[in-house]
């Protein structure tokens, strides 16, 4: 097996050990809803919270696989100057998506304060 398959196989199993259980939670959070309701939820605010909630969730794991692939690229660069750029490249992108998320997360809660 090649390493390009084998890195392919290996990005799938890890995003499928991610979403697999957010699709879980997705469904047992809809189930209620969607009973007491006689159908899909109609609320605006549920539904966009819902959604963001579970975007956040998703965000969150993407940027630790982001820091575990940094580390790898870390690992493996073995004192090749070009390599551990890339890596520290890769680093700070996940650093970035870090701050990014806890902002959204702040701006979140500022805007829904402004208007409720």
């Amino acid at each position: 097996m090649n390493k390009k398959t084998l890195y392919s196989l290996l990005s799938f199993m890890i995003l499928l050990l991610i979403f697999a259980p957010q699709v879980i939670i997705l469904a047992a959070d809809a189930a209620p809803a969607a009973a007491a309701a006689g159908g899909i939820p109609q609320d605006l605010k549920t539904i966009v919270g819902n959604f963001a909630k579970n975007l956040g969730t998703m965000s969150a794991g993407l940027s630790i696989i982001a820091f575990i692939v940094a580390g790898i690229m870390f690992l493996t660069a073995t004192g090749n100057p070009s390599r551990m750029t890339i890596a520290k490249g890769a680093l700070i992108a996940a650093v970035v998506g870090i701050v990014i998320l806890a902002l959204s997360t702040t701006a979140d809660k500022f805007v829904t304060g402004m208007f409720t």
